[in-house]
C-alpha cells in the first residue's frame, strides 16, 4: 500500500486525474471502477480539464459505478446517474453504451446483483478502482461487517453515512435507507486501487486504516491485502498520523511523479 501525502484537496484531485489519465493513454479500452461523491468531484473536473486540453479520448473505455441508492429514478438530482452525468459523463467523448451503474429501481435486486457481476466479469475486471471512504471505513457501500467475499449486494445504510449524505438532501427523511453496490470481492479483484481521501473528518478512520490490522469492522482494511494500492491524501486527512510514519510518504510521493507526471 503506497500512501502519496499531498497539501490539500485541490493537489489531491490534480494527482488522482494524473492517475486516471494515465490509465487511459496506456490502454484506451480501459474499464473503469468509478465513484460518487464529494471526494472525487475535483478529480472529475481535472479530467474533464484534461480531455479539453491534451485530447485525452474516452471513447472506448468502459466504466463501472461502485453503487447506487435503491429507489430513486436515474434523472433524480441526487441518483448516482445523475452526479456522473452532470460531473464527467457528460462533458466528455466516452460511449454511452459503455457506462454501467447499478439499477436502484430494479424488480429483482438479487438478479440485478448477479446480472451486474457478469457485466464486469465480461468486461474483464476492473483495470482502475477509484474509491473513497465514509468515516465508518465503508469503501462503496459496503457498511462495517460486510463480509470480505461479498460480492454484488443490496446494504442497509447505516445511520452515520446516511447523515454524512444529508448535505446532498433536504431533511434526513429524503436520504435513502438502502442502496446496491459492488462487493467487496470484486474491488479486491481490481488490477489497480486509487484511495482517496480529504479533510479532518476522514482523518480518524485514515489513521485506523494506516495503523490497525486488517478487519471487516473496518471494510477499507481489506485493502492492505491487496498488490497495487494507492492512497492519496491531503495533510488534514493525515493529521493524527504519527509524523515518522508519514515522512516514510515521501518515496511514494517520489515514485508517484516520476510515473505520473514527468513521464507524461
Amino acid at each position: 500500500m503506497k500512501v502519496v501525502a499531498v497539501k490539500n484537496f485541490d493537489e489531491m484531485s490534480q494527482y488522482a486525474a494524473a492517475i486516471i489519465s494515465h490509465q487511459v493513454k496506456e490502454k484506451p479500452n480501459s474499464v473503469l471502477g468509478l465513484a460518487t461523491g464529494g471526494t472525487v468531484v475535483g478529480t472529475y473536473k481535472e479530467l474533464i480539464k484534461d480531455h479539453e486540453q491534451n485530447k485525452t479520448s474516452y471513447e472506448n473505455i468502459h466504466t463501472v459505478n461502485l453503487d447506487e441508492y435503491l429507489g430513486i429514478e436515474k434523472n433524480h438530482p441526487n441518483s448516482y446517474h445523475h452526479f456522473m452525468m452532470e460531473n464527467l459523463f457528460s462533458q466528455i467523448n466516452i460511449n454511452q453504451d459503455n457506462i454501467h451503474i447499478p439499477n436502484g429501481l430494479s424488480k429483482d435486486y438479487e438478479q440485478e446483483s448477479k446480472a451486474y457481476e457478469k457485466v464486469i466479469s465480461d468486461l474483464g475486471g476492473v483495470d482502475l478502482q477509484l474509491l473513497g471512504i465514509g468515516v465508518n471505513g465503508h469503501i462503496g457501500f459496503n457498511e462495517p461487517g460486510t463480509p470480505f467475499n461479498s460480492e454484488t449486494h443490496v446494504v442497509e445504510l447505516e445511520e452515520s453515512t446516511r447523515q454524512a449524505n444529508l448535505r446532498f438532501f433536504n431533511s434526513i427523511d429524503e436520504v435513502p435507507t438502502h442502496a446496491i453496490t459492488m462487493g467487496i470481492s470484486m474491488i479486491m479483484k481490481s488490477k489497480k486501487v486509487l484511495l482517496l481521501v480529504s479533510g479532518k473528518t476522514k482523518a480518524e478512520i485514515l489513521e485506523k486504516v494506516i495503523n490497525e490490522g486488517i478487519t471487516e469492522t473496518i471494510p477499507a482494511t481489506v485493502l492492505k491485502n491487496h498488490p497495487d494500492v494507492t492512497i492519496i491524501a491531503d495533510e488534514e486527512a493525515l493529521s493524527l498520523v504519527d509524523d515518522e510514519v508519514k515522512r516514510g510518504f515521501a518515496h511514494d510521493k517520489e515514485e508517484f511523479t516520476r510515473t505520473y507526471l514527468l513521464s507524461d
